[in-house]
C-alpha cells in the first residue's frame, strides 16, 4: 500500500505545480498548438502540392481548349468537303447534261420537219417525250422565253427588232431554248428582242 501512496502523491504534486505555476502550463503545448505546428511543417510541402494542382489544371485546360479547338476545326471540314462534293456532283452533272443538248435540239428540228410518214413522226415525239421525262427526272426545265421580258441573266439576245405591237424588252422568237438545272442556268437562250 505504501507504493500505492507514493504514487498517487507525485500525480498530486504535478497537478498542483500546473495549476500554482502557469509558467508551467506554456512551456508544455496543448494538443491544438501541436496540431497548428504540424499544419506550418506542412505548408511548404502543401505549397508544392498546390502549385502542381494548378499546373496540372492549366495543362488540362490547354489540352481542353485544343481538343475543342480540334473538334471545331474536323467539323468545318467535314462541312466543307460535303459542301464541296455536292458541288462537284452538280457541276458534273450539268457538264453532262449540256453534252446532250445538241440531241435535244436535233430532236426539236426534227418536229419542225414536215413528213408524210406519221409512224415516223410518232417515233421522233415518242423519243422526243423520253428525253424530256429524262431531263426532267435530272432537274433540268427549260427556260420559258416567248412572250417574256429579257434577263440578261436567263437569256442570249442575238437580235433586235423594232415592233410597235410588242413591249420594251419583249422576247418575240426563240433560237435555242435554254435550260436551268435548279436555280443555275445551264445554257442560255438565245433569243430575237422587241424595242
Amino acid at each position: 500500500m505504501n507504493e500505492d501512496k507514493k504514487q498517487d502523491t507525485p500525480v498530486r504534486e504535478t497537478e498542483e505545480t500546473k495549476e500554482e505555476n502557469p509558467e508551467v502550463k506554456e512551456e508544455t503545448p496543448a494538443p491544438s498548438e501541436e496540431k497548428k505546428d504540424a499544419k506550418k511543417e506542412k505548408k511548404p510541402g502543401r505549397k508544392k502540392e498546390d502549385e502542381r494542382v494548378a499546373a496540372l489544371e492549366s495543362e488540362k485546360a490547354a489540352l481542353n481548349d485544343k481538343f475543342l479547338r480540334l473538334a471545331a476545326e474536323y467539323e468545318n471540314f467535314r462541312r466543307r468537303s460535303q459542301k464541296e462534293k455536292d458541288a462537284l456532283y452538280g457541276d458534273i452533272k450539268a457538264d453532262t447534261v449540256v453534252k446532250f443538248l445538241p440531241v435535244y435540239d436535233n430532236l426539236e428540228r426534227a418536229l419542225k420537219q414536215g413528213t408524210e410518214d406519221e409512224a415516223y413522226r410518232k417515233g421522233v415525239e415518242m423519243i422526243m417525250n423520253q428525253f424530256c421525262s429524262t431531263l426532267e427526272k435530272l432537274g433540268v426545265t427549260p427556260i420559258e422565253c416567248l412572250g417574256e421580258k429579257f434577263d440578261p441573266e436567263m437569256h442570249n439576245a442575238v437580235m433586235h427588232v423594232d415592233d410597235g405591237e410588242k413591249g420594251e424588252n419583249e422576247i418575240v422568237e426563240v433560237f435555242q431554248k435554254g435550260f436551268k438545272l435548279g436555280d443555275k442556268v445551264i445554257r442560255f437562250a438565245m433569243v430575237k428582242v422587241a424595242n
